[in-house]
């Protein structure tokens, strides 16, 4: 038996997926990292070159810096914080994203967001904002579930589709703040934390936003 898999990627893909990542590495901490594995793969080798020429001709002004997948994974686990936005092909992006979903301890902490290429004419995206998480039938109306990787996708939202950053940040800031205080659902509860349920975290989030926002 032979089982045979090609990945494809032409210039003009690679370019696309790049500036959305481009643009969104301006909206933060204005540093992305590519990752491939141009050591093996030729889709790499290419990857790593076009991202390279985008960056020199459109997004000078943004650090760029690149990344073997399988090291890159490592240095996601052993440091998280040196990274910002990554950007990868659909198969290491399977594979590194689910690695940072359980840096956070849960994936009932993730937001997530499908950004379309922004419309030359309108200027806007089509995006889809949602947890990475499924529906979890299995605990519906027990309220057990994590309430903030919804209310971090709308915070995504808020930042980009409708430009309103400093929003965003206060969202964020409102999740954090609540956590500090020791608030956990039932998939993030460890010893010395309060236990909660998915109505009072969200409400505990909306009363602390609603005091920065204030």
């Amino acid at each position: 038996k032979r089982a045979i898999d090609t990945q494809v990627y032409d210039t003009y893909e690679i370019e696309r997926i790049a500036r959305v990542a481009f643009d969104l590495a301006r909206k933060r901490r204005n540093k992305l990292t590519s990752m491939e594995k141009r050591n093996v793969m030729k889709s790499g080798v290419l990857w790593n070159e076009v991202v390279t020429q985008v960056h020199a001709r459109e997004y000078k002004d943004v650090q760029l810096e690149h990344q073997l997948a399988d090291s890159g994974g490592m240095n996601l686990v052993k440091w998280p914080k040196q990274f910002d936005v990554i950007v990868t092909d659909n198969l290491f992006g399977d594979m590194l994203s689910d690695i940072a979903a359980m840096l956070t301890g849960s994936l009932g902490m993730l937001p997530s967001a499908s950004l379309g290429e922004v419309d030359v004419k309108t200027k806007k995206r089509k995006a889809l904002y949602e947890p990475v998480h499924g529906s979890a039938p299995d605990i519906a109306g027990k309220g057990l579930a994590n309430p903030i990787a919804m209310i971090a996708s709308f915070g995504m939202a808020l930042r980009y589709s409708f430009d309103m950053g400093a929003l965003a940040d206060k969202v964020d800031s409102a999740i954090a703040a609540v956590l500090a205080s020791g608030l956990r659902t039932a998939d993030i509860k460890s010893e010395g934390t309060t236990a909660v349920s998915t109505t009072q975290m969200g409400e505990a989030i909306l009363k602390e936003l609603q005091a920065l926002h204030g």
